[in-house]
């Protein structure tokens, strides 16, 4: 039964109405990343997951389930939009389906931006607090109590929104992400879930990026240790190498939703933000390379994967028949 309160409706989330990326182009820009990073992803999730040592590192916990999210959007998101893009406008989807798309690409999404929000706090504390993580208890309530609350509370809030809703969702078959959930009609509603689940958790990841660079490089100048700092040096650029992912992919269209709710008019950037949108799909492609990259162990190791055998050709002195080469000649 739809909810009469909600009179005030808003464009805030998903643009459809300027679209400055033809479907076309759009398939085969998604397309050309999509198989080499789902390669990418189990790799790394492989060598993650079977490697004790880096299983049992606690700054890696988060990168895990955050690759097994990309994955998952990866292998479902991904080819329905694709299949999309190419057969625009013709596809018959059922309102079931709608809705488990929708929860996989916006509620998946923004699960990442919590998690790795979270792991730049924790960052912090690994870097500069690692007594607090000393003990099996310690590690619980600090570490993966945390990643448990986040996790339960996304599913509990988002299977509600979609699926249980006090109002009734809107089938929209025209469009790609083929659901309209009535919550998001909502001014007010919609305003705060982006604001608490998208634009905080953007700016938090940047802004603790910038300042675990000047707390490095002011414990390096005051301590003097360089054994502590090579020790440290890999969570600080895995963490730095991801922020700039996610400032550089999530960061504008955070911005243009930021001013949305600030109030600026619909009409005004609609291609922009349109564009925006389109390139924050590109944080679940390019994750898995970044992850990589930031791993020296598994960037070396991914190289091998990756080098192609050469054929080597051996130089060294041959011997002849002079016999056979006399029977070979033709006369003259």
């Amino acid at each position: 039964m739809p909810n009469n309160n909600i009179s005030s409706t808003t464009n805030i989330g998903y643009p459809y109405s300027v679209d400055l990326i033809p479907p076309i182009v759009k398939f085969w820009l998604y397309l050309v990343f999509l198989i080499p990073s789902i390669i990418c992803a189990i790799f790394v999730l492989y060598h993650l997951l079977c490697n004790q040592t880096f299983r049992r590192s606690l700054n890696n916990h988060v990168i895990i389930v955050l690759l097994l999210t990309v994955v998952v959007c990866q292998v479902t998101v991904f080819p329905w939009m694709l299949y999309y893009e190419y057969h625009i406008n013709t596809w018959s989807r059922s309102f079931v389906f709608c809705l488990i798309w929708g929860f996989i690409d916006w509620g998946v999404y923004l699960l990442q931006l919590l998690l790795f929000a979270w792991a730049s706090i924790e960052r912090h504390i690994l870097i500069f607090h690692d007594k607090w993580v000393s003990t099996k208890k310690k590690r619980f309530f600090v570490h993966y109590l945390p990643l448990i609350i986040i996790i339960l509370y996304w599913f509990i809030f988002y299977t509600f929104v979609y699926f249980y809703p006090p109002c009734k969702n809107i089938f929209e078959n025209s469009q790609m992400i083929c659901v309209k959930i009535c919550l998001f009609q909502s001014f007010v509603f919609r305003a705060l879930e982006m604001l608490f689940h998208y634009i905080i958790p953007c700016f938090t990841i940047i802004f603790l990026g910038i300042i675990l660079i000047l707390r490095v490089l002011w414990q390096k100048h005051r301590m003097h240790q360089p054994i502590r700092w090579r020790r440290h040096r890999k969570m600080t650029v895995q963490l730095l190498s991801i922020s700039v992912l996610y400032l550089l992919v999530t960061a504008p269209w955070a911005i243009m939703i930021f001013l949305r709710i600030c109030g600026l008019p619909y009409d005004v950037g609609e291609g922009f933000e349109n564009l925006t949108f389109f390139i924050s799909y590109y944080i679940v492609l390019f994750f898995p390379f970044v992850s990589v990259l930031s791993l020296p162990e598994l960037r070396t190791k991914f190289k091998n994967v990756l080098h192609l055998p050469r054929v080597r050709r051996i130089v060294g002195p041959e011997t002849f028949d002079l016999a056979s080469i006399k029977n070979q000649q033709v006369p003259m």
